[in-house]
């Protein structure tokens, strides 16, 4: 089946099977890696995406059920020009991406809450991030990084 998508804000138009999810066809077909499969549960938030600007678990989500929507991946965050994001400069500021596995899925669901709310309490970005795992950096230094960010949107 052809689905018609925008990604990152390009429209792409895409022959996928119709059980193909949306964290496939984004690595597989679209080569945007920033996604990772950590748990092909929805489980660990290392697939995470934007989706109409909402947290989406691609490992789960059927690619066909992103038809006409927007999609934003990691790759997606930077500017044009290549200037990442606040956010993505306080993780690296922060020390909040490790091994990074995990950091794609994070920067995805924050963007999101700062989006929505753009000064949040540490409680309500801990809350955010509770569908995603993170093993490498106790978590203090991303609530730290998403803390800042916020700051600098004020």
């Amino acid at each position: 089946m052809i689905v018609e998508l925008t990604v990152n804000g390009r429209p792409r138009r895409v022959d996928i099977a119709a059980d193909e999810t949306l964290l496939a066809v984004l690595r597989d077909r679209m080569q945007l890696r920033g996604a990772k499969d950590g748990c092909s549960e929805g489980e660990c938030g290392a697939c995470t995406v934007l989706l109409d600007g909402q947290p989406v678990d691609s490992c789960i989500y059927l690619a066909a059920a992103a038809a006409q929507r927007q999609v934003t991946t990691v790759e997606g965050l930077a500017a044009t020009d290549g200037e990442l994001s606040a956010l993505q400069r306080e993780f690296v500021a922060a020390g909040a991406v490790q091994c990074g596995y995990c950091t794609p899925g994070f920067l995805m669901t924050l963007t999101a809450l700062l989006a929505e709310n753009a000064s949040p309490s540490e409680t309500e970005i801990r809350e955010a991030i509770g569908g995603n795992i993170c093993r490498c950096t106790g978590y203090q230094d991303i609530v730290r990084a998403a803390g800042r960010a916020a700051g600098s949107s004020r």
